[in-house]
């Protein structure tokens, strides 16, 4: 996959393939409606105070990389911006509609789990459960193309691992792994300290008690 995204660039990528599906009929989007969808405070994460002026460079760098097209028209008083990240003639990533939502949220949210995950793509594709989310998040990981997304280790405390979107570049899968047990190592240093606290606190209660007994006999 030949695709690296800065943060802001998937932000703005993440808002066209939102809006495209949501709210078709005022898209292609005008710098101030992609500004708006960027720093949108639902369904973002995290929430950013993007300026016109950061979210136009954005938008050159991605023309410039035919990522975004401009498709306004002649006597347009506005540019309007759409996506040609995925699904065109002239690109070689194709996606299906489940495929196609599932990076959305993921550019928009970061990592998450196939719960939140179809929970949230509820508006642009439809999941029959949890485990269909999975079957297309393990299929994007393992594309001949290229991986698209990744499987993390799954926290200390968690149920279910969290999936992220390789388009801002590769992810230490190995790294964050190996620190998963310092976590857990400072966890267990913490239980052992209050096992050997309380250890003490009643051998201190049995030696008052023992006192206060030969006392009365």
């Amino acid at each position: 996959m030949n695709i690296e995204l800065s943060p802001i660039e998937a932000r703005v990528i993440g808002c066209l393939l939102e809006k495209e599906v949501t709210t078709p009929d005022y898209y292609p989007l005008t710098l101030n409606s992609l500004t708006s969808a960027c720093n949108q405070k639902s369904n973002r994460d995290p929430v950013t105070d993007y300026s016109e002026g950061q979210i136009q460079d954005a938008i050159d760098g991605l023309i410039s990389r035919h990522l975004v097209s401009d498709e306004s028209g002649f006597n347009s008083r506005a540019s309007k911006y759409q996506h040609r990240f995925c699904n065109t003639e002239f690109g070689d990533l194709k996606l299906s509609a489940q495929e196609k939502a599932i990076v959305c949220v993921l550019l928009l949210r970061g990592a998450q789990t196939p719960g939140e995950i179809r929970t949230r793509t509820n508006r642009l594709a439809e999941f029959s459960d949890v485990k269909q989310v999975e079957s297309v998040l393990e299929a994007l990981a393992s594309r001949e193309g290229g991986a698209l997304t990744v499987k993390l280790p799954r926290e200390p405390g968690k149920r279910e691992s969290r999936y992220q979107h390789l388009f801002s570049g590769e992810v230490d899968v190995e790294a964050m792994a190996a620190a998963m047990p310092t976590q857990r190592s400072t966890s267990d240093e913490r239980v052992d300290a209050l096992e050997l606290e309380v250890a003490q606190l009643k051998q201190q209660l049995a030696q008052l008690t023992e006192r206060v007994e030969s006392l009365l006999s």
